[in-house]
């Protein structure tokens, strides 16, 4: 199946001037309809001949009913098109926020013509820049200079039909059409829980046995921590592709209920190539912010030999509301070459990625990545969570580099979970075969 077709609005190369050279703090707010608001400092120039720093500002993602919707909802505005505003404000963006007494300086509006892209669904059009150089800037004297480019960048899109702990089926879709080329086992690696979880499904003892399994149990209970989760990604022929397993425990931190930064649980990911399983990557997560409001991340690959590990995501979702566990690097590596635009996943053969062959996708060498690599939705603590999963084309050349991004996105989706707070108890289905 083809990958879905998706525009990245791309802003770079901002900096402003003023006729009389003054300079001081500025910052700027992108707003595109329907999409959260984006901000970043902005660069001072002396003179209009001065260098610009290259480098990205913005960077909004839209898929084709994205594009399709902006198109509709702008033939009955009076600029016909949809359009990017952009707001520079007096003051300096902090990691805390912004300063308490902003000022607007003035706005431009660059109007975004996604007319080629919508109606070209195999993403071949190229990259078009849709305004560069300089601007005048609405309500001020001063000029802004920017780089406004549309970027085609096509992904491969899958979705759990369930929750990862209910070992759902996995979809690749493209508009209203889906096939199946995943499903997913999740079980629990800890044996001495297997054994205490058939002990209760015994037909009911005697008495006196009764009380002697009461005595074994209070002695045995373990104290509280959640481990031994694993979810496998097999292909559609049965055989497994990837993983994620837990690696070090959940764990309350001393004093709290809750998974802390300081002691974060993790998964390893891992491919399965060669008849054996290689780790391709390590998840952490944790729980931060006033009462833990937030979930904490840290994604980092993993070198062939398991020496170098390669840092890729650190970000926070709202346990609350959930959100995007995103991989986006807008600059880096060279990233892998796919060898064909579209192919079919469900044709795709395991040999093509074995980690020891240098031609592989899975050798070290090709692990390096740039722009949009993934993205994966997360729900909220206790909500009913169907992952939804994004891999750039790019990064996909065979069935496994697929599934270890799936993999992810489980143990992604599974770590809100984990993380939850110690005094609250597990789904059903996590806590089968767990003591707390």
């Amino acid at each position: 199946m083809d990958p879905c077709p998706f525009v990245r609005i791309v802003v770079g190369n901002l900096a402003l001037k003023f006729p009389d050279c003054r300079s001081f703090p500025c910052y700027c707010k992108f707003s595109l309809k329907g999409f959260p608001t984006q901000v970043s400092n902005i660069q001072f120039l002396v003179q209009e001949s001065d260098a610009v720093e290259s480098k990205i500002h913005a960077c909004f993602n839209l898929n084709k009913p994205d594009m399709e919707k902006l198109a509709e909802e702008s033939k009955n505005t009076a600029r016909k098109l949809p359009f990017l505003k952009i707001e520079i404000y007096r003051g300096r963006r902090e990691h805390c926020g912004f300063m308490k007494r902003e000022k607007l300086l003035g706005y431009a509006v660059v109007q975004l013509d996604l007319k080629g892209f919508i109606e070209n669904n195999n993403s071949s059009r190229g990259t078009r820049v849709i305004q560069n150089g300089w601007v005048l800037i609405c309500g001020s004297e001063a000029k802004l200079n920017l780089n406004v480019r549309a970027e085609p960048d096509p992904r491969f899109v899958f979705k759990f039909d369930g929750e990862p702990e209910c070992s759902p089926q996995i979809f690749q879709v493209n508009g209203n059409v889906k096939q199946p080329v995943f499903t997913c086992k999740f079980s629990f690696r800890n044996s001495r829980e297997r054994i205490l979880r058939s002990r209760s499904s015994l037909s009911e003892p005697s008495t006196s046995t009764s009380c002697l399994s009461l005595v074994t149990a209070d002695k045995e209970q373990p104290i509280k921590e959640r481990k031994g989760w694993s979810i496998t990604v097999h292909d559609l022929s049965g055989s497994p592709v990837a993983a994620a397993s837990m690696a070090t425990p959940f764990v309350p931190s001393p004093g709290t209920d809750m998974v802390s930064r300081s002691n974060p649980g993790a998964w390893l990911i891992l491919r399965h190539g060669h008849s054996t399983w290689k780790p391709w990557g390590r998840l952490e997560a944790w729980r931060e912010g006033n009462g833990g409001d937030h979930l904490g991340y840290r994604f980092e690959l993993i070198s062939e030999g398991g020496i170098d590990t390669i840092p890729l995501a650190n970000s926070t979702i709202s346990t609350k509301n959930g959100g995007k566990f995103s991989i986006d690097i807008t600059t880096g590596s060279t990233p892998m070459t796919s060898p064909n635009s579209s192919f079919d996943l469900s044709s795709l053969s395991g040999s093509g990625s074995d980690f020891g062959s240098t031609t592989s996708s899975g050798s070290w060498a090709h692990m390096l990545y740039r722009g949009f690599i993934m993205s994966a939705t997360v729900k909220g603590g206790g909500k009913c969570s169907r992952p939804e999963v994004e891999v750039g084309m790019q990064h996909v050349t065979c069935t496994e580099d697929a599934a270890a991004f799936v993999a992810l996105a489980a143990a992604m989706d599974l770590s809100m979970d984990a993380c939850r707070l110690f005094s609250q108890k597990l789904k059903k289905e996590l806590r089968q075969f767990n003591l707390e």
